[in-house]
């Protein structure tokens, strides 16, 4: 198949063949050129090879934040898999289900899980819930083949399943074909919005942390070695911009109010910053315009979700409040919003129920709400969704109710997203108790934690005989949230 054919990750290749001796990657004192990360790709796709795994077969990643792991993101492109991300922060029991998402290999590393995740898996109990053969970065793989390596993935295969939070307890994948992943715009140059060409400009030295399986974090990866910039790896990214001379980062909502709050009682040395990635969950005008005026005309404000990629982007001279125009080739149907990206995913996998709602007629429907104002820029106004979103991560209320009125003191329980300035957002659960026993705080937690993990455990909790009801006879959920806000 000629190169010019070939799909993902072919672009992302050519760029790091183009990079040679230039430095790509940057973990502590170790640099990787170009050359070498080419090198590092086809030795893991040589070994995955060699252990069967090829176009269409599942492979779930567990590793940490490194340049292996980012080689063998690509690699497990290369061969055409299934790339399957385990994120920190997921349940014993979400992991097992992601395993057991029709998996052939598990590739891991000496570490496991990312250094310092909440939920730690050794490799026995990994390979007690997933199949062989278990490939480890680093040990007999082979050396790289002579010829260039050369891109298998089949246009109509899944390329990857990027998972949401999990809140229903096994967290839904957005199924991305190999179509879709070549036609995003991340590593073509030629077909960047204006946005993410002013943001080219700035990725001199982009911070990775957390997770590389972020679909967030690796896109942005990819755009900055495209630009030719630096990933740079932050074990903590609390100090790293002073302490690593970075240039970008990706910043959640909450993050970026504690560094407006840390510069203004203790200013730091951000003078190598040129751009915050804010995502995760819509950004007040107020905080917006405070956060330019503290940290200059470094933010960029994208809006997008697991199903869509980017739908948009605010720059720094775009209004307040807004997520900036669409792209060219994106289409937006205000109201409740409904979008078409050249990078969207196809559906959820093996959930045809949930894609039918969700994926409709080649639109995605975002169950948010917007609209344009007079000059073009998209707001958003609101969300249809039950849901609270918890350090940029989307959580659905109803599972967490049903968790909470299992305890055997509940006999009702009604959950609403409520703001928080460390988290976002935060759940506020009202219950109406069995007898006269009030369940306590910390039970509910630790029932709450077990099941669906800590984000979606309830920062408190308040008793009430009966839920106000709305005219149509359902609970009054925005009559809860008014009961918190004037109490």
């Amino acid at each position: 198949m000629p190169a010019r054919e070939e799909p993902f990750p072919r672009a992302v290749l050519d760029v790091l063949g183009a990079a040679a001796d230039r430095p790509v990657f940057e973990h502590g004192t170790r640099v990787v050129t170009g050359t070498e990360m080419l090198d590092l790709i086809a030795r893991i796709a040589t070994g995955l090879r060699a252990n069967g795994i090829g176009p269409g077969d599942g492979l779930a990643l567990l590793l940490g934040v490194n340049a292996e792991a980012f080689a063998a993101i690509l690699a497990g492109h290369v061969v055409g898999a299934r790339v399957v991300g385990v994120r920190p922060g997921l349940t014993e029991a979400q992991v097992r289900h992601l395993l057991g998402l029709d998996i052939a290999a598990v590739v891991t590393d000496a570490g496991g899980v990312a250094e310092g995740a909440p939920v730690r898996l050794t490799v026995p109990d990994l390979l007690t819930h997933s199949p062989e053969p278990l490939v480890r970065v680093g040990d007999d793989l082979a050396s790289p083949p002579a010829e260039p390596l050369r891109c298998q993935g089949r246009p109509g295969d899944i390329a990857r399943l990027i998972h949401t939070s999990g809140s229903t307890g096994a967290p839904k994948a957005c199924a991305q074909t190999y179509a879709s992943m070549t036609n995003a715009w991340t590593a073509r140059p030629d077909a960047w919005p204006p946005a993410i060409r002013e943001l080219a400009t700035r990725l001199d030295r982009y911070l990775v942390f957390g997770s590389l399986s972020s679909q967030v974090m690796f896109e942005y990866a990819v755009l900055t070695l495209t630009a030719g910039g630096t990933i740079v790896v932050a074990g903590d990214p609390a100090d790293a911009i002073t302490r690593l001379k970075a240039t970008a980062r990706v910043i959640t909502v909450p993050g970026l109010a504690k560094l407006v709050a840390a510069q203004k009682r203790e200013p730091a040395d951000v003078s190598t910053l040129k751009a915050l990635l804010v995502s995760g969950s819509p950004l007040t005008p107020e905080r917006h315009r405070e956060a330019l005026e503290i940290l200059g005309p470094v933010l960029f404000h994208g809006y997008g979700q697991s199903e869509t990629g980017m739908i948009s982007m605010a720059m720094p001279s775009d209004p307040p409040g807004t997520v900036g125009k669409p792209p060219v080739d994106v289409e937006v149907r205000d109201g409740e919003l409904f979008v078409r990206t050249p990078g969207q995913a196809s559906g959820y996998w093996a959930n045809p129920g949930e894609s039918a709602e969700v994926f409709v007629d080649g639109w995605v429907r975002t169950r948010d709400l917007g609209r344009f104002d007079a000059f073009g820029y998209l707001r958003l106004t609101g969300r249809v969704r039950d849901v609270v979103i918890v350090n940029a991560n989307l959580h659905y209320i109803g599972p967490i109710e049903q968790v909470i009125a299992e305890h055997p003191d509940v006999a009702e329980a009604y959950v609403v997203a409520v703001p928080d300035d460390e988290t976002g957002e935060a759940v506020h659960a009202f219950v109406v108790p069995k007898a006269d026993r009030v369940p306590e705080l910390d039970e509910l937690r630790a029932l709450v934690t077990e099941r669906l993990g800590a984000a979606c455990a309830p920062a408190e909790v308040t008793a009430i005989s009966e839920p106000p009801v709305a005219p149509s006879g359902k609970p009054d959920k925005r009559q809860l949230a008014k009961m918190i806000n004037s109490a």
